[in-house]
Order: structure tokens, then C-alpha cells, then sequence
């Protein structure tokens, strides 16, 4: 089943909170793979949050990237009411205007 992201949020510690296509929203933790390739440089916390949408997926500018499927599998469900626990309001509406 294809799962297109189309909205990113950094967090703290190495998490993002992904939006889908359907509008699900989830949290993805990047920290196992820090230490593996590319994503090394991700531990540098300004490239971290440089992450963004590419095509139907996340990427930083380094070029290090997931592909939607993993990020879906690999990720857990937020509850509506988690949002505003999570970050501030730049993540709420950040949200909001991805779906």
C-alpha cells in the first residue's frame, strides 16, 4: 500500500511528526538510524531540521531519505489531541496546512 507524506514537522529528539495523504497524522523516530550512512549527519540538529517534503516522501539536503512505505510502517499513530502537546503552535499549524 502506497503512503504519500505530505507534510513534515522536526521535533525534539530526533523525531518528526509526518502527515499522510489520508491526513493520518504520525510520529517517526530517526534516532536508530543515526548512527548508519548517510544519516550520521543528521545528529547535527540545523540538517536535522532542514528536512522537508520530496515528491511523496521525506529528504534532507545531505540527499539522506526514507521511503514512505518504511516511515508509515515504522511510525506511530498521534491522537488529534496529542498535537498541542508535542510542540507548539508552529507544529499545530503546520498540520494543518498539510492536510
Amino acid at each position: 500500500m502506497h503512503k504519500a507524506v505530505t507534510g513534515v514537522v522536526p521535533l525534539a529528539d530526533y523525531q518528526l511528526l509526518l502527515t499522510f495523504a489520508d491526513g493520518e497524522c504520525r510520529v517517526f523516530n530517526v534516532a536508530p538510524y543515526l548512527g548508519k550512512g548517510i544519516f550520521a549527519g543528521l545528529r547535527e540538529k540545523a540538517l536535522f531540521d532542514a528536512v522537508q517534503i520530496s515528491f511523496d516522501t521525506i529528504a534532507w539536503p545531505n540527499g539522506a531519505d526514507f521511503c514512505p512505505e518504511l516511515l508509515y510502517a515504522n511510525s506511530r499513530a498521534v491522537a488529534p489531541n496529542e498535537l498541542g502537546r508535542m510542540a507548539g503552535p508552529q507544529t499545530r499549524d503546520n498540520v494543518q496546512a498539510a492536510n
